[in-house]
């Protein structure tokens, strides 16, 4: 492989690569290093990681260390024993039993379906969703498990490619008779795919679940196996059928919260409980085997209206509002094609006074401008400031309180249905999955 112009094998480059390949040693070979002062190490050859330096040679040793061996061209490695590439070997799947309801899980990558990548130590997509259900026997008891690999991606790759083959898949799935839906999906976009379904797969009659975890399911600590469990349980069980995400309430493996797809946020980078439902409760909490529904108001499981909408613009943008910044932003971006943005302004909805004559030129040609806001609580109110009724005045759609994220992807959806302004700024602000709310609850409310 080459990295800027140089051949890089498991992490190793240079005269040491040279020196490995003319001992003919693979990972997991046995060899033993000597040095000019008579010094020998002995161990397994391991992946190094890529930032280490160039001459450093990674051993395992036969009490199970790791240790980083200096090397220089006056050194000999020499191997002296196959050795077994390490990899992951799926167990044997658990029995299932008849009676129960039929889940699908389809894989998409992430944390979830991922193992540390001792070459780097990263995490990177292993893992099928198939490996996950057999390392998960516990799942067998809760549903009739049928899993396959839809991508294995890293969530900040996905495009709105990945979700309308997404959209596509569930379709299927929902039309072969499965009693639900569970997507492993990186949780770092899985409320913007969260949303771009429930936009998508509108009514469904069963649940559809995304579920990842914060810890790749090799660690320790990992959450996956208790968030797989749970986001099954609501699957196969819930009442509801609306697109929604599945992860830990808190630390501890308590609770499972469920938050619907178009009111939940990312709120934390690392911590387990890192998702939750803003301007809204959560739409149920599952603990002990038990759901307890916190809404009252969702499409039934099995209900009418099932509506598939599919397709997404990527000419949609999300712009973030800071003091100073000037709005030559969204300029470029109309002379790149792009056809609407979304601005995520401060407070009620504001951006600085000299935005307003680009806003009202770039509107009259037909360019949408959508006002959501930077806070997380409360919904955008134009009509209190001076500044506000301007930008009104000057063409711009405010969104309630529509979460930046979802107004992106709503806008997306939008997009690929009309290009009339008018008729652009009537869907944005026709509620579809409950994206719009009736009203604002106290910050704080929507976590649990």
């Amino acid at each position: 492989m080459l990295v800027s112009g140089v051949e890089r094998w498991e992490g190793y480059s240079g005269f040491l690569l040279e020196m490995i390949r003319a001992a003919g040693a693979e990972i997991g070979d046995e060899v033993v290093v000597e040095r000019p002062d008579g010094s020998r190490f002995r161990g397994l050859l391991m992946f190094k990681g890529e930032l280490s330096a160039e001459n450093v040679l990674v051993l395992k040793l036969s009490n199970g260390y790791n240790i980083g061996v200096a090397v220089d061209p006056s050194c000999r490695i020499e191997r002296v024993a196959a050795g077994r590439r390490p990899a992951f070997t799926r167990p044997p799947p658990p029995p299932q039993k008849s009676g129960l309801p039929r889940v699908k899980v389809i894989g998409t990558g992430g944390t979830i379906a991922s193992r540390v990548d001792y070459r780097t130590g990263a995490v990177r997509p292993a893992i099928s969703s198939e490996d996950l259900v057999s390392l998960v026997p516990e799942l067998s008891e809760l549903a009739l498990i049928d899993a396959e690999v839809l991508f294995s991606l890293y969530s900040e790759d996905f495009t709105v490619r990945e979700w309308e083959a997404i959209a596509e898949r569930v379709k299927r799935v929902i039309e072969d008779g499965f009693d639900g839906v569970v997507l492993t999906h990186g949780t770092d976009t899985m409320h913007y795919t969260a949303a771009a379904l429930s936009f998508t797969l509108q009514n469904p009659p069963v649940p559809i679940v995304l579920v990842g975890s914060q810890r790749s399911s090799d660690r320790p600590s990992s959450d996956a196996a208790f968030n797989l469990m749970g986001a099954v349980w609501v699957a196969a069980r819930a009442p509801f059928g609306e697109v929604v995400v599945a992860m830990h309430a808190w630390h501890s493996d308590e609770a499972v919260a469920v938050h619907r797809g178009t009111r939940v946020v990312k709120m934390h980078t690392s911590s387990r409980d890192a998702f939750k439902s803003v301007n809204a409760t959560p739409l149920a909490i599952l603990s002990g085997g038990s759901l307890k529904m916190l809404d009252s108001d969702y499409h039934a499981r099995g209900g009418d209206g099932f509506v598939y909408a599919p397709g997404f613009s990527d000419r949609a943008a999300l712009v973030k509002f800071y003091p100073g910044m000037g709005p030559e932003v969204l300029e470029y971006l109309a002379d790149r094609g792009f056809r609407g943005v979304v601005i995520e302004g401060t407070g009620l909805g504001h951006v600085a006074r000299r935005w307003i004559p680009v806003i009202k030129r770039l509107t009259e040609s037909g360019f949408f401008v959508g006002m959501a806001s930077q806070c997380r609580f409360g919904r955008v109110n134009m009509r209190v400031y001076n500044t506000g009724r301007d930008l009104l005045n000057a063409g711009v759609v405010e969104l309630d309180d529509m979460l930046a994220e979802v107004a992106l992807v709503k806008l997306m959806w939008a997009l690929r249905r009309t290009s009339s302004l008018e008729e652009l700024a009537r869907l944005m602000l026709t509620p579809v999955a409950r994206e719009v709310g009736s009203r604002t609850l106290p910050q704080g409310v929507g976590g649990v």
